[in-house]
């Protein structure tokens, strides 16, 4: 009957499918899927249980091990209070703030977290509203908080829920937390020994407390005082959509802040809804997902165009520029914002200021930097690591001392000043707006603005390539991609010959001469299994599976500086922009043909 299903997989579905402690709906769920003997489904829920990776949960809702339910999130809750218990035992009382997106289910999600906590004595402060991940981050920091939940998936698509774990500086958990909550989370696998408080007993108790104006009041009055230009804006317009997200209230309250008056809202996508019914992906990465917005942009006339993800961190930018409208990426949105705060700031060297980036966001932005007379560092992927190294400076762990004037990441994640420790498209979208604001009082086109980057610094051209890999399966083979990666690296790619080989993993880096490794260099970061390829023509390759969903990802930039006659000539300037595109889609031929894609 089950001769191709693992005897392991059967008998957790049928303890799924008949234990008590599990409600009736999860129950019928997967005996459904015994009694059709779906073994594929089967398997896929329960060969392994939904990883609690460094920043938390996320998966595709549903029952089973490997799904994001309830359970889950109770599994998850008590893990973290333990771990809080255990490094907080002499406090008097420790405190979780919580916080929601427009995702089905992540309210309940969300209460559940609460109640879990409330039943291990600890006090959570729950939003009383749908809010975004940087209010969350700010919420603990404002509370005072010793950890911090955000029940969602970002900008996955809707069958797919999550849950952050934050820690109390604001930030995403970094080693020894994450190791250690996982630890805890891995060894408690009796789903029966997690129990929740009644709700209404847990209010009386003050265990749960529900906060919401307060929160949204003080954090609005602080993002003002980030203004570098409080200029008259009673001219300049704006779009924004929150993608059916949890970004509507905190960006209008902030654009409002900031002297913005003309914004309007894409009524399509203003109802806040976990299916995201207008759009494939809530992602304003993709062009799509922006399709609304761009449509009544262009209708209005409007001077900027923005959208935001579910939960609010990170946001998507279209500008009007005299050649019509132009769609930044994550690169071009962080070198633009860098150069505007940096050139404000009046922190250069003497000031010890600092930008931080992540190791696959342009060096567009480091030249940038160092052009002002900061310092720029780069952090691993993930904007945590940028969270971190904020607080490595104001707690005083990280010496000597630097002010930190933004962070950004590729993957159209910004953060300006130090309110927060995560990124924050609210943030960003009310100074991309400031900023887009100020060159348009003095006459400067954005897109002239870049051009003179690209002329001072040399092009700069980034992409982006990924693959899905769905299940198990999918995850053997991302994993035995980076194992031939690493083992056998390529010598070429598209033609040009790869000098050098940073390995994140092993924490080193190495030249290679004659086909040979040399002049080995440790790498002072955390080990994350990422490749970078740098190639003769100064181009890099950079190599990481997600580390949150079942894909892999490559990371191309070609980087290279005109002659003199180049820039003066149009007609050859722009070949010059072309030619270095071109290289991107070579690059990406070669390497689909060395995965045999």
């Amino acid at each position: 009957m089950h001769t191709d299903i693992p005897e392991t997989i059967l008998i957790a579905a049928q303890q799924w499918a008949t234990a008590e402690f599990f409600d009736n709906k999860t129950r019928q769920e997967i005996s459904i899927l015994l009694e059709k003997k779906n073994n594929a489904e089967l398997i896929d829920r329960f060969y392994r249980g939904l990883e609690f990776g460094t920043g938390g949960l996320r998966g595709v809702m549903g029952a089973g091990l490997n799904r994001m339910n309830t359970y889950n999130v109770m599994r998850a809750s008590y893990a973290l209070g333990k771990y809080l218990h255990d490094i907080y035992a002499k406090e008097p009382s420790i405190s979780v703030a919580i916080a929601y997106d427009s995702r089905n289910f992540s309210k309940e999600f969300a209460w559940v977290a609460a109640q879990t906590l409330a039943d291990l004595g600890i006090k959570s402060l729950i939003t009383d509203r749908l809010t975004p991940v940087p209010l969350l981050s700010y919420l603990v920091r404002f509370a005072k908080c010793h950890a911090g939940i955000c029940v969602t998936a970002s900008h996955n698509p809707p069958e797919y829920n999550g849950y952050k774990v934050y820690w109390r500086d604001g930030g995403q958990l970094v080693p020894p937390h994450d190791k250690n909550i996982i630890a805890l989370y891995n060894k408690f696998q009796d789903y029966s020994v997690f129990k929740s408080m009644d709700r209404q007993k847990a209010l009386e108790l003050g265990l749960i407390q529900t906060i919401g104006d307060e929160l949204y009041a003080d954090y609005t009055e602080n993002l003002s005082k980030l203004s570098l230009n409080p200029e008259p804006r009673k001219d300049f317009s704006i779009v924004y959509s929150p993608l059916h997200g949890s970004g509507l209230e905190p960006m209008l309250k902030a654009l409002k802040a900031f002297g913005f008056k003309k914004v309007a809202v894409v009524s399509e996508q203003e109802k806040p809804d976990g299916n995201f019914p207008t759009v494939s992906s809530p992602n304003p990465e993709d062009k799509d997902a922006m399709g609304l917005a761009i449509a009544k942009g262009k209708e209005l006339q409007a001077d900027l165009i923005m959208a935001t993800d579910p939960d609010a961190d990170r946001i998507g930018v279209v500008i009007k520029s005299k050649s019509g409208y132009i769609n930044l990426n994550g690169n071009q949105f962080a070198a633009l914002l860098t150069d505007y705060i940096a050139q404000h700031s009046n922190l250069g060297a003497d000031a010890n200021g600092v930008v931080i980036k992540t190791i696959v966001t342009t060096e567009l932005v480091r030249d940038i930097a160092i052009n002002y007379g900061l310092s720029c560092e780069d952090m691993l992927t993930g904007f945590k690591w940028i969270g971190e190294r904020m607080s490595e400076y104001e707690e005083g762990l990280r010496k000597p001392y630097r002010k930190v004037l933004c962070g950004g990441e590729e993957s159209y994640g910004f953060l300006v000043g130090r309110m927060v420790r995560d990124k924050d498209a609210i943030n960003a979208g009310v100074m991309m707006a400031e900023m887009i604001s100020y060159y348009k009082n003095k006459n400067m086109d954005v897109e002239d603005i870049l051009d003179g980057l690209y002329r001072r610094h040399g092009y700069y051209f980034e992409d982006l390539q990924t693959i899905t890999l769905k299940g198990k399966e999918g995850a053997e083979k991302i994993t035995a991609i980076m194992t031939e990666f690493r083992q056998n690296p390529p010598h070429r790619i598209g033609g040009k010959t790869v000098t050098r080989i940073l390995d994140y993993e092993k924490k080193q880096g190495y030249r290679i001469e004659n086909s040979k490794p040399v002049d080995k260099t440790a790498i002072d970061l955390p080990a994350s299994n990422v490749l970078q390829f740098f190639l003769e023509d100064n181009s890099k390759i950079s190599v990481r599976p997600s580390g949150t969903e079942p894909k892999i990802k490559f990371y191309y930039s070609v980087h290279d500086k005109p002659s003199q006659e180049i820039l003066s000539d149009p007609q050859k300037w722009q070949f010059f922009q072309k030619e270095c595109r071109d290289r991107v889609i070579n690059f990406k031929a070669a390497m689909a043909e060395l995965l045999s894609l």
